[in-house]
C-alpha cells in the first residue's frame, strides 16, 4: 500500500479516551476502513483511527480531528512535538505555502535564529519510514547561496544516503516551520521574504562555463541567465552533439559550473577501472591515503569525498590525485563536490580503492614500535601532550552527527560487548569522564590514551570509531595480562568496565552500600530478588527496592553513576518477560542515613517497616517510613500488631525545625540488551519521552570472512508509545508485534545506566 491508500487526521481537541493522547497528533485509517466506518456510523461519529508511531488503535470522536491531505501529514510529522504541530496547522498561509514549494524554489531557512539564503534542492523524508509506518517527517533541503554559504551544517548527506549534491557546509535540512519563499509571487506576502541574489547571479553573459548533457561534458559561454520554470542558463555552445559550432543549448543550472573543466578522457570512465578487492574497513575514510590502478599504472590520492552519485549504484569517492592525471577540478557533472586543482580530481567506486601501498610497511613497523615502546616513554607523551576534550553530543546534534550507517562504534571479532559499552557510558553523557582524564600509571597510560583520543573523541565529534581503534584497545588489555582471549572471545560488560575502572584507571567505586552498620563498595549492583516476591511486570524502581529490601541494604551516598545488573542468569533466563523502564530512580528512600517523608501524612517520617513493604495496602514503591503517630495508627490494626519497625537516623536539626524534603533522583542515560549472546544499547539523549537512539554495532555486514561490520545508530521514539501505556496494556503486548526495537529494551534489558547530574559535578 501506499501513503494515498490513508485518510490522515490530526487532533485539535483532547478526546474523553484515550487520555494520554495530546492535541496534536497525528492519526491515520484506511481509506476503505474510513468509509465504511462513515456509512455505519449515527449521530456522534466515532473512528478507529490509529495514531503514528504506534501499533493500537482508538475510537476517537470525529469532532476533536481535522482531516489532512498526505503532504500536510507529511510536513506536520517533520515537526518534532505535538504541541508544534498544532501550532503550525492553524497556520493556514504557512501550510499552504508550504505545499506549494518545489525544489528550484529560492527560499530562507532559519538556523539557529539566522535567515540564511538559499534554494530548495531536496524535498522528503530523510529516511525511509519505521517498520509498520505509513508515512514520514518531509524535510526541506536547501543549499546555501551567496554569502551565506559556509554557514549550514551538511553537504546534502543524511544518514551516509545522499540526498542533494552540495558542498561542505552549504546544506540545511529542516521542517516547513523554519523555511519561507523569497518570492510572495501569488503566495501570502506575510510569509514571503524579499527577493535575494541567488546561484544565478554568480554568472553573466559572456561567461565561459562547462556543462553537463547527455552524459558528456562540454564547453561554451553564457548568452542569457533565465529564472522561468526554474533556472536555466542559455549558452553558446563551442561544439554540438554533431561536433559543429556556434549552436545553443538551454541548460538547468543545476548542471552548469563557471570555467572550464577538462572533459573526463574516455580511457578514465569510471566503469572501466579493473575490479579491485573490498575497500578495507580500517582505513577509507575522508583524508585517508589510498591508491587505485588505472590503464596506465596505480594512481595515488586521497579520499576528498564520499557519498552516491546519479545513476550509480555504488558509494562513490572523491580523490584528489598527487598528479595532473585527473578529469576534473572536484566536480562531477556540473556540481562540485570538493575543490582541488584541475585535473586533480577523479571519481570512482570506493570499492576499486585499497589503502596507499607505499605507507603500509611504514605505518605497520609504526605501530610495533609504539607497542614495543617502553611503557615509561609512552607516559611522558600522554603526560605532556595536550588532551583534547570534546563534549558529548548534545539532544540538538545527535541527528546530524550520530544517526545513520556507519555511525557509532564499528563492531569487530566479538566486540558487541566493548561497543555497546563504551557507546552507552560515553556518546550523550560525561558522567564518568573523570576516568578518561584521571592520573594513572606508566604502565596503564597508554590505554587510557586509547580510550580518550581513538574512541571517546571521534565518537563525540564525528560520530564514528572505527573497529581497529576497540581491537587496539583490547589488545593493550591482553598484552597487559587482563586476560588472554581480550583480542578474540564475547566477554560481559561488568567483567569489561571492572577492569577499565577497578584495575587500570584505579577510579574511586560508584557504590556504597550500607549493611549492618558496615560499608561495602562497588562498580555495579547486581539485582537480586527472593522468592517470595509477587512482582509480574515490574518497573526498576520496583527492581531496586526489592532487591534493597531482601538484602537489607541501603545507600550510604547518593552515587553519582549507578550501574545496575538486572535479574537474569546467564544470556539466556530472563526472570521477566518484560522490564519497564524507570525513566528517573527516586533513590531518597533507600539512603541510609538523611531526613524522610511519611508516606501518609508527609511529616518527617521516625520510623520504618520492613513488614510493611509488600503490604498490597499500601503504595507498590518506596520503602515504607511513618511518622510516630502515622506508624502507631498503622500498626493498630490487627494484621500489623506483629510488625517490628525501627527507628530512622534522623539529624537532630531536624527533630524540632519544620521540614520540607529534597527528593533525590537518579536520570536513566543508557539501558545495555543482550539477546543471543549479542550486545546491542540504547541512549535516552533528551528530556523528551521520543529522545531515544538504539546502537548496534554489527547491525550489518559488506562481503563475508574478508569483509566488515556495518554499526548503525537510528532513532526509536516508538520506545515512547510504551512508556505512554498503562501497566495492563503493556503486559498484554506480545513481543514479536511491538513496533521497531522497542521490544529489545522492555524484553531484553541487561544493564541499567543512572546518572545524578548534580553529584557527577564532584566526582
Amino acid at each position: 500500500m501506499t501513503s494515498t491508500d490513508y485518510v490522515f487526521f490530526i487532533l485539535t481537541e483532547k478526546p474523553d479516551y484515550p487520555q494520554h493522547i495530546h492535541p496534536g497528533r497525528i492519526f491515520y485509517i484506511l481509506d476503505t476502513s474510513y468509509k465504511r466506518q462513515m456509512e455505519q456510523s449515527g449521530p456522534s461519529i466515532k473512528l478507529k483511527v490509529y495514531p503514528m508511531s504506534s501499533p493500537l488503535d482508538y475510537l476517537i470522536d470525529l469532532r476533536c480531528m481535522k482531516e489532512l491531505s498526505v503532504e500536510e501529514a507529511e510536513l506536520l510529522m517533520a515537526l518534532p512535538k505535538d504541541t508544534d504541530r498544532l501550532k503550525w496547522f492553524k497556520d493556514k498561509d504557512a501550510l499552504l505555502t508550504a505545499t506549494g514549494l518545489t525544489v528550484g524554489t529560492t527560499v530562507t531557512v532559519d538556523e539557529e535564529g539566522k535567515k540564511l539564503r538559499g534554494i530548495i534542492r531536496f524535498i522528503g523524508p530523510l529516511t525511509e519510514p519505521p517498520y509498520n509506518e505509513v508515512i514520514s517527517g518531509a524535510f526541506f533541503g536547501v543549499e546555501l547561496q551567496g554569502a551565506d554559504r559556509g554557514k549550514g551544517k551538511a553537504d546534502g548527506t543524511f544518514g551516509h544516503k545522499k540526498l542533494f549534491p552540495c558542498e561542505k557546509k552549504c546544506g540545511v535540512f529542516a521542517p516547513f516551520s523554519r523555511v519561507r519563499p523569497v518570492v510572495p509571487s501569488s503566495l501570502s506576502p506575510s510569509i514571503a521574504e524579499p527577493p535575494i541574489q541567488t546561484q544565478t547571479d554568480e554568472l553573466s553573459p559572456g561567461d565561459r562555463v562547462t556543462y553537463f548533457m547527455n552524459g558528456k561534458c562540454r564547453h561554451g559561454m553564457v548568452v542569457e541567465v533565465q529564472e522561468e520554470d526554474g533556472m536555466h542558463v542559455r549558452i553558446s555552445t563551442d561544439t554540438d552533439e554533431t561536433g559543429k559550432r556556434g549552436g545553443e543549448v538551454t541548460v538547468s543550472l543545476d548542471n552548469v559550473v563557471k570555467g572550464e573543466v577538462p572533459a573526463e578522457p574516455e580511457s578514465m570512465d569510471m566503469d572501466t577501472l579493473p575490479p579491485e578487492a573490498p575497500a578495507d574497513d580500517l582505513h577509507m575514510e575522508l583524508s585517508s591515503v589510498v591508491e587505485v590502478t588505472l590503464g596506465s599504472g596505480n594512481a595515488y590520492g586521497i579520499i576528498r569525498w564520499i557519498g552516491n552519485l546519479p545513476d550509480r549504484s555504488d558509494l562513490m569517492v572523491g580523490l584528489e590525485l598527487e598528479g595532473d592525471v585527473g578529469v576534473s577540478d572536484g566536480s562531477f557533472k556540473g556540481v562540485h563536490r570538493f575543490h582541488c586543482p584541475p585535473r586533480r580530481a577523479l571519481f570512482v567506486k570506493l570499492s576499486s580503492c585499497r589503502p596507499d601501498s607505499r605507507f603500509q610497511n611504514t605505518l605497520a613497523n609504526h605501530d610495533e614500535k609504539m607497542l614495543e615502546l617502553d611503557d615509561t616513554e609512552i607516559y611522558a607523551e600522554c603526560s605532556t601532550g595536550k588532551l583534547e576534550t570534546v563534549p558529548p553530543v548534545s539532544t540538538e546534534e545527535v541527528n546530524q552527527r550520530l544517526i545513520g550507517q556507519m555511525k557509532g562504534i564499528q563492531g569487530h571479532c566479538n566486540s558487541c560487548y566493548v561497543d555497546a559499552t563504551l557507546f552507552g557510558l560515553f556518546s550523550c553523557s560525561s558522567v564518568l569522564d573523570s576516568m578518561l582524564f584521571k592520573l594513572t600509571t606508566p604502565q596503564d597510560a597508554p590505554i587510557q590514551r586509547t580510550l580518550l583520543r581513538d574512541i571517546v573523541n571521534p565518537l563525540r565529534s564525528k560520530g564514528f570509531v572505527e573497529g581497529r581503534h576497540i581491537m587496539k584497545l583490547r589488545q593493550q588489555l591482553q598484552k597487559h595480562g587482563y586476560s588472554h582471549s581480550f583480542t578474540t572471545d564475547e566477554k560481559d560488560p561488568e567483567e569489561f568496565l571492572n577492569i577499565i575502572m577497578h584495575r587500570i584507571l584505579a577510579l574511586d567505586p560508584l557504590l556504597k552500600l550500607s549493611a549492618a552498620g558496615k560499608v561495602q563498595e562497588s562498580y555495579f549492583y547486581q539485582i537480586f530478588l527472593d522468592q517470595n516476591h509477587s512482582l509480574v511486570l515490574p518497573t526498576v524502581q520496583q527492581l531496586l527496592e526489592h532487591s534493597f529490601h531482601s538484602a537489607g541494604l541501603k545507600l550510604a551516598e547518593v552515587p553519582s553513576c549507578l550501574i545496575l545488573q538486572m535479574p537474569r542468569f546467564g544470556k539466556k533466563f530472563k526472570m521477566f518477560d518484560k522490564i519497564v523502564p524507570s525513566l528517573e530512580l527516586d533513590i531518597t528512600d533507600l539512603l541510609s542515613e538523611g531526613p524522610q517523608q511519611c508516606i501518609l501524612c508527609g511529616h518527617l517520617a521516625m520510623e520504618e517497616c520492613t513488614d510493611c513493604f509488600k503490604d498490597p495496602v499500601f503504595n507498590p514503591t518506596g520503602f515504607k517510613v511513618f511518622c510516630r503517630t502515622c506508624s502507631a495508627q498503622v500498626h493498630s490494626h490487627p494484621q500489623r500488631q506483629s510488625h517490628k519497625p525501627v527507628p530512622l537516623d534522623i539529624p537532630k536539626d531536624y527533630h524540632s525545625s519544620p521540614y520540607s524534603l529534597t527528593r533525590d533522583r537518579l536520570e536513566l542515560f543508557a539501558v545495555l540488551c543482550i539477546e543471543t549472546s549479542h550486545y546491542v544499547s540504547f541512549v535516552k539523549h533528551g528530556p523528551n519521552s521520543q529522545d531515544w537512539i538504539f546502537f548496534d554495532s554489527m547491525a550489518d555486514r559488506q562481503g563475508e570472512s574478508d569483509g566488515f561490520n556495518i554499526p548503525e545508530v537510528r532513532a526509536c521514539p516508538e520506545v515512547s508509545t510504551y512508556l505512554e501505556m498503562s501497566r495492563a496494556e503493556l503486559a498484554n503486548q506480545s513481543p514479536r508485534d511491538m513496533k521497531g526495537v522497542a521490544k529489545r529494551l522492555f524484553c531484553d534489558a541487561y544493564m541499567y545506566l543512572y546518572q545524578s547530574t548534580c553529584m557527577s559535578l564532584y566526582r
